[in-house]
Order: C-alpha cells, then sequence, then structure tokens
C-alpha cells in the first residue's frame, strides 16, 4: 500500500535526530556456530571500511543473550580479549558504523540494539534511512509507544511488538511492510536470525554458508573469504530471510518492488574484491575509468594517478584506455579514517591534511590526469589540487569517475541537504575554475549505468539509483518531501526541467 503522511520540518528532524546516516555501516550476523563471537568479530573487521565511529555485537546461547558494544573502531571496542571472550553463544550480529555529531553524544544509539520482553528478546541492528520515520515514529508514540533511543532501529521493534500476527515472522513480515525508504535489518532473537532488504535493493546483503553448515548475513560478499565461508544467495528487493537450525528460506514481502542498487556502492562504499549482483566492485570501477578516458580524454597528460583507495581501479583504467603511465602518485597514510564520513566538516578538513602526501619525483613539471571517484563536498579535491600545485604539477587534469551529485540522498547516504552538496549550485565549468583544474570531466550518467553494467536489463536504469544525479527518486522520499522542494538551487530546477547540459 502506498500511503503518505505529512512532511516534518527540517529543524524539528534535527531535533528529533532519527538516525539517517548509517549508509557506510556494515551488518554482520551468525547462526549456529561454535564461535559465533569471533565469526562476528572477524566478519565486522573486514568490514570496517564502511564504519569507523561505533561497533558493537550481541550474541545469544538460545536463551541468554549477551552484548558489548562502543565507540571507535572495533579493535578499540574489544581492546581486550575478555571483551569478545565473554560473548558467549552460538549465534551472533554485529555492526560497525558511522554516525552524526550529535548521534555521538547518545550512545543509546550504538547498535546492536537488545531488547528484552516477557516472551523473548531481539538484538536488531540495520543500516539505512528511513524516509517516513518522524512521521511514523510520531504516530506511535501518540499511540503510547515510549522510545528509548533515537535510532529507526527501534521503529522496527515497536511495530512487531504490536502487531496482531500469530509467530515472530509474521509480524516480522507485516512490520517491513510498513517502512518506507532504504534500508537492511539484521535481527536475532531466541529462535532465528532474520535479514531484510528494502523494495529497491539499495544496498546489498547477502548470506553465506560455513562448512560446518552454519549460516552468515553480511553487508558485502569481502567478508567470505576472511572467515573461510562460502557464498549462498544475496537477497533481492522487497524480500527478507529467516534462518534456523534446519536451514534458511527467502520470502518476498512486498510486491510494488523497483531494483534500483546505490551507485555509490560501486563508486566509493563497497571494496573493490566485493560482488554486488553478481558484478564485481572493482571490474565495474575499471570499466567506470576506461569510459571516462573516451568521454573526457587529456592528450597532452603525461600520467595518471588515483586518490586512494577507492579511485585507483578507475584510475587504472583510465591510464589503460588512454595508453598513458599509470603512476602511484599519492600517498595514503595508513590509520586515517574516511574523510567523506567524517561527521563535521572542521574534521573532514582536517583528515585531508593528515591522510595523502604527493610523490613530489613523479609529479614536478608533469601535466597529471587526477582521477577521483566522486566530488560530495569538494574538500579534498581542493586540497589536493594545491598539494600537486606545491609540488611541481605542470597541469592538473581532473577526471571524476562518477556524475556530479547534485541532489541529496534520502536513503541512506550522509548527503540528506542540498546545503552540502557542492556541485548543486554550479556547473561543470564553474568547479573546474573553483577546483584550480585546468580541465574537470565528470563521467556521464550513460557511461556510469553501462560501466557498472549491472544483469537488470529490464528495470529502470537498468537496477541503478540516479536520483543524486537527476533528482528523480525511485521511492518516495516522505517526510523530505516539504525540504526538498524548499531547498532546490537554481540549477537544480533546471535539471529537473532538462535544462542543464551537465548530467
Amino acid at each position: 500500500m502506498k500511503g503518505k503522511v505529512g512532511s516534518i520540518s527540517s529543524a524539528s528532524r534535527q531535533n528529533r535526530g532519527i538516525d539517517s546516516v548509517v549508509e557506510s555501516g556494515g551488518l554482520f550476523g551468525v547462526w549456529n556456530h561454535p564461535n559465533a563471537n569471533q565469526m562476528a568479530y572477524f566478519g565486522l573487521h573486514a568490514l570496517q571500511h564502511r564504519g569507523q565511529t561505533s561497533a558493537g555485537i550481541v550474541t545469544s546461547d538460545g536463551e541468554n543473550f549477551k552484548s558489548h558494544r562502543g565507540y571507535g573502531l572495533l579493535n578499540h571496542v574489544f581492546s581486550s580479549v575478555e571483551k569478545l571472550d565473554n560473548l558467549v553463544g552460538q549465534s551472533a550480529i554485529g555492526q560497525v558504523r558511522s554516525a552524526t555529531q550529535a548521534d555521538q553524544a547518545d550512545d543509546s544509539n550504538i547498535q546492536p540494539l537488545l531488547f528484552h520482553f516477557n516472551n523473548q528478546s531481539i538484538s536488531i541492528s540495520h543500516n539505512g534511512n528511513l524516509t517516513e520515520a518522524l512521521s511514523l515514529r510520531d504516530k506511535l508514540e501518540n499511540d503510547g509507544a515510549v522510545f528509548s533511543s533515537n535510532s529507526a532501529a527501534e521503529l522496527l521493534i515497536h511495530l512487531l511488538r504490536r502487531a496482531k500476527a500469530d509467530s515472530f515472522q509474521e509480524a516480522f513480515e507485516l512490520s517491513l511492510k510498513q517502512l518506507k525508504g532504504g534500508f537492511n535489518f539484521c535481527l536475532l532473537t531466541n529462535e532465528g536470525l532474520y535479514g531484510a532488504v528494502d523494495r529497491n535493493g539499495f544496498r546489498p546483503l547477502i548470506v553465506g554458508q560455513f562448512a560446518n553448515g552454519a549460516y552468515l548475513l553480511a553487508s558485502e560478499t569481502c567478508v567470505l573469504s576472511s572467515i573461510g565461508a562460502n557464498y549462498v544467495t544475496e537477497l533481492s528487493a522487497g524480500e527478507y530471510v529467516v534462518i534456523k537450525d534446519e536451514g534458511y528460506q527467502i520470502f518476498q514481502y512486498a510486491e510494488d518492488i523497483q531494483i534500483s542498487v546505490e551507485p555509490m556502492e560501486f563508486i566509493y562504499f563497497s571494496r573493490p574484491d566485493s560482488d554486488i549482483a553478481g558484478v564485481n566492485v572493482h571490474a565495474a570501477r575499471k570499466r567506470m575509468g576506461d569510459r571516462l578516458a573516451k568521454e573526457h580524454p587529456a592528450p597532452t597528460a603525461d600520467i595518471v594517478i588515483g586518490v586512494p583507495n577507492s579511485s585507483l581501479s578507475a584510475a587504472s583504467g583510465y591510464a589503460e584506455a588512454h595508453g598513458l603511465p599509470y603512476e602511484i602518485g599519492l600517498i595514503k597514510h595508513q590509520y586515517i579514517g574516511r574523510t567523506f564520513i567524517q561527521p563535521t566538516q572542521a574534521l573532514r578538513e582536517q583528515g585531508v591534511k593528515y591522510k595523502l602526501s604527493a610523490v613530489e619525483s613523479l609529479i614536478k613539471d608533469r601535466e597529471i590526469v587526477l582521477v577521483d571517484d566522486s566530488i560530495v563536498r569538494g574538500t579534498t579535491v581542493k586540497h589536493l589540487i594545491k598539494m600537486l600545485r606545491d609540488s611541481g604539477a605542470k597541469a592538473i587534469h581532473l577526471r571524476i569517475a562518477s556524475p556530479p551529485i547534485r541532489f541529496p540522498n534520502y536513503y541512506g547516504v550522509n548527503t540528506t541537504h542540498t546545503s552540502e552538496l557542492f556541485a548543486a549550485n554550479y556547473t561543470t565549468a564553474e568547479l573546474n575554475e573553483l577546483f584550480g583544474s585546468d580541465s574537470l570531466g565528470f563521467l556521464s550518467v550513460d557511461g556510469l549505468v553501462e560501466s557498472i553494467a549491472l544483469p537488470f536489463v529490464d528495470t529502470p536504469n537498468r537496477g541503478i539509483s540516479l536520483d543524486a544525479y537527476t533528482g528523480i527518486y525511485p521511492a518516495d522520499i516522505g517526510d523530505y518531501r516539504e525540504e526538498f522542494e524548499s531547498s532546490l538551487t537554481a540549477l537544480q530546477k533546471n535539471i529537473l526541467k532538462g535544462e542543464c547540459c551537465d548530467v
């Protein structure tokens, strides 16, 4: 059922604090493994790139639940062997996550959340963003619900407990039907492990299996090799999975589906050794670089360099297509977190200064093609161009292996406001001047879709969500509609009218 409720102002959203900055969260679950705590730890370690603000693991022995979570990287939260050893049980779920600055002031939002009821215990973790979370929370509070956190995950718990159903699975399915937006859920109960994907399948959730028969859920396939498990399947849009001792079953809870994979999974978030819908991330990035070279060549360039780490595959594809040397011209300092998912602009800018340095002997007196994966706030690229100028670069041809991000994302990427998007106000020519590059070229929207090359040839945009580039949203943006329409820039309005050639 399509329903729509009234919008809630951005001021109200900010004050109420429903969690919306969790795209870079990583989920993991395991059922019926004798070393569930260790498998969860190593699984989350393989997903650390998806979230660096907090981490947590909850385990169960079928009756008792144990939990440990905190702020920081996984190895900081589990700084001693005892903290992990105390998590006894043969089943577990866990999460690594990034958060807003305001969210970090309240540790009740660190996941997985754990709830104890008179007839069962439920642990839950999620990533994504519910686009009608505030409206739904208002409705539940008016009906007497009391919330203990600002996490959208708790909304599902309230729906579950209020559902008029004969079984937990039926309650789970009825509750999922009421949710809108982008989300993945992982739930652990006394009886089973559950996973769910939204109606658009914005981000992956895969099922794997260990040699001993135990099953797992994970946000990326890169987890599998690190813990010695095999790929079983990937949940598709509008599906949920139930894992119990006898095996797993997948069910469809929604009919109104439209596969719309978030392209930032290929462009930035996922590890290059992961596969999404059967497409390898590294291979897709190389194709993006190849297509970018054809769309925006740099005939006088001497070398190609990529911005570590997520741009390196695209840079190598660009170099091969152009017949240019691919060099490691920028060095990333290890143990520095991703600047894109830092919670404040000041921290992002500080992170850029310390995380990269240029190899001057390669840069000096050369024309450089600098390949970056995307431009969101423009923080990194401005500093990099200045760094390359200071290192003696003769010319800098900036090439971006994705289209310009000009519209907010409301399904879980932390760009929910137009004001955060540098390209929302400027054409490509204006951005080139502002960045100080000698030329600037973005991958086209068609180039992105064809480079990722998902197998869903009969679905819109071949199964890719293009909302950030076109302003056309595959799922209702609900509570965000009023803010979106009131904050449109002149350039955004022109794009929506089809009057801008940059997209």
